[in-house]
């Protein structure tokens, strides 16, 4: 199972790692250099809106999906058709629900028209994860992997293209969500053929009963998608609504740059959540003890420890030397907002690992409580914090939710599957966080890339000194397991 694992985890990173860096880092800053900060955050608050609500284009569906397929593989040719009818069903409500909000938000003619278009780049998006989610389940991972980054690939060669060739006439807001409408058009009908292909798929047809049983089912995932994208995603929105001095959209701007960089670190560990969560449903299911999954989570967490302290410190250190890399205006606004927010993937990649262990257990029930405290918490003091620091305050309100959700999280895996952390570990995990911000300390007197690296090198050898990494196990995994 560790070996599945393993070759899951190369392949999904390795396709996500050559793409996903350029299109954030590069296309993205790119278009908000391109259309300025104040048009982009007006876009992103509206895309944010119609993320927070992409959970009703599925219902939990494709989280229900992925874990019953890696339990039942041949169940796929019966919910593949049946599924797809239900994703096309959902469409209609999720149009009345994300245009009734805008509604009452007063949006205008041209935040209608984006709004329409970008809800049915949600609705692409959302038909691409479910169709991964089946080669997930199957453990596909290669096909996988091709289909999580396609999208990308496409979009950077149309965006680069209207950025770069003096041709095109540039860019804007608009001809850069049309880009991102063909390029997920492309990529679900390539999944939907390969799928199609592989379970004989002739014709959709509807079964009420079918709908039913599935829906009742994954609604509980459903809930939680929708708490979690609110608490994650709803500070644009907020700044957008709350800042004062007709300031919204610079704010909105200002939090999306800086949390940009934050996003492409969030990849990583979401990418090395993609196995999992097939894993541990095949790992729970089969009853597994405490000291085998124990040595899974502990392996897996270790990695995405010593990948977020390390990103996190070093990153903080050197906040404004990033930020002037990116940007070319309002360079101090980003540092503010990225040093805090970049914290924030500590209590991620914890999440990534804990949360994905109490989903495949169905553990729904308090996820769901989890989720919707850290929603509380998260709208509370962005409340308090917006009208006096801006998008700052939004970044501490990111970092305060994500924090709970993920001691919540932890606490909770422990006490049900029984996870036996020994003090030692601990205590390695202590003294590698301390060396990490000692190194960071001296990163101001460095050139920021020398800095950059010397921690790296430092953060890599202390883990394998330490066995937080360890190389020898994986080998082992790797050329013993079958």
């Amino acid at each position: 199972m560790k070996k599945s694992l393993l070759s899951g985890l190369f392949w999904v990173l390795l396709a996500n790692l050559l793409v996903k860096p350029f299109w954030l880092l590069g296309i993205e800053v790119g278009v908000q250099n391109a259309v300025g900060t104040e048009m982009y955050g007006f876009y992103i608050a509206i895309f944010n809106l119609t993320y927070i609500f992409n959970i009703l284009l599925d219902l939990g569906v494709t989280n229900f999906n992925t874990r019953n397929i890696a339990q039942y593989p041949k169940l796929i040719g019966k919910h593949l058709s049946g599924i797809l009818s239900i994703k096309l069903m959902l469409l209609a409500l999720y149009v009345v629900v994300t245009f009734s909000v805008g509604a009452l938000l007063g949006y205008g003619t041209t935040q209608f028209k984006l709004l329409a278009w970008l809800s049915f780049n949600q609705f692409l998006s959302s038909m691409i994860l479910y169709l991964r989610s089946n080669f997930e389940g199957l453990l596909l991972f290669k096909w996988d992997s091709l289909l999580s980054v396609m999208d990308r690939i496409l979009m950077i060669v149309i965006c680069g293209t209207m950025l770069w060739a003096p041709f095109c006439g540039g860019i804007s807001i608009f001809r850069f969500v049309y880009a991102q409408t063909a390029a997920y058009i492309v990529t679900a009908g390539l999944a939907f053929w390969v799928l199609a292909r592989k379970t004989g798929l002739r014709k959709l047809h509807w079964n009420k009963p079918f709908t039913y049983a599935i829906l009742k089912k994954s609604l509980p995932f459903a809930l939680l998608v929708l708490l979690m994208a609110s608490y994650n995603r709803l500070d644009p929105v907020l700044l957008q609504l709350l800042s004062p001095d007709g300031a919204g959209d610079f704010n909105a701007g200002v939090y999306a740059g800086a949390f940009r960089l934050l996003d492409a670190l969030t990849m990583i560990a979401y990418l090395v959540s993609v196995p999992l969560l097939p894993i541990f449903s095949k790992m729970t299911k089969a009853g597994e003890t405490s000291n085998e999954l124990g040595g899974t989570v502990r392996m897996m967490f270790s990695m995405m420890m010593v990948f977020a302290i390390t990103a996190s410190c070093a990153l903080a250190s050197m906040d404004g030397d990033l930020m002037a890399l990116f940007y070319e205006n309002n360079v101090s606004d980003y540092a503010a907002v990225f040093r805090v927010v970049v914290f924030c993937i500590i209590p991620i990649s914890t999440t990534y690992v804990f949360g994905t262990l109490l989903t495949a257990a169905g553990r729904l029930k308090s996820l769901n409580i989890f989720a919707a405290t850290s929603l509380v918490v998260n709208a509370l003091i962005n409340v308090l914090l917006i009208p006096r620091w801006g998008a700052a305050g939004s970044a501490w309100a990111a970092l305060t939710a994500q924090s709970f959700m993920a001691v919540a999280q932890v606490v909770a895996a422990v006490r049900i599957f029984k996870l036996k952390p020994s003090a030692g570990y601990i205590l390695k995990l202590l003294f590698f966080a301390l060396v990490i911000v000692g190194c960071t300390f001296c990163a101001p007197h460095l050139v920021w890339w020398i800095a950059l690296a010397v921690v790296t090198v430092v953060a890599v050898g202390l883990a394998m000194v330490l066995r937080l990494i360890d190389l020898k196990e994986i080998i082992k995994i790797i050329q013993t397991e079958k």
